[in-house]
């Protein structure tokens, strides 16, 4: 399973940081860094957390 980010709607406000910062970062800048290409299954749950969290609804899960 992969993160999908629309960085058009994304606005890097570190709600998904917070909900799974083994995926997720934001940088200095106000852009959101992707540590991981593909989700392990231990992250799993906290991806979807992190995805369900967003404001923006800049994030989505596929594979």
């Amino acid at each position: 399973m992969k993160v999908i980010v629309d960085y058009d709607l994304c606005e890097a406000n570190a709600v998904c940081q917070k909900s799974c910062p083994d995926v997720f970062r934001v940088e200095e800048d106000d852009s959101l860094t992707l540590l991981v290409a593909e989700i392990p299954e231990r992250l799993r749950a906290q991806a979807e957390e992190a995805v369900r969290l967003c404001p923006r609804q800049a994030l989505r899960l596929e594979g």
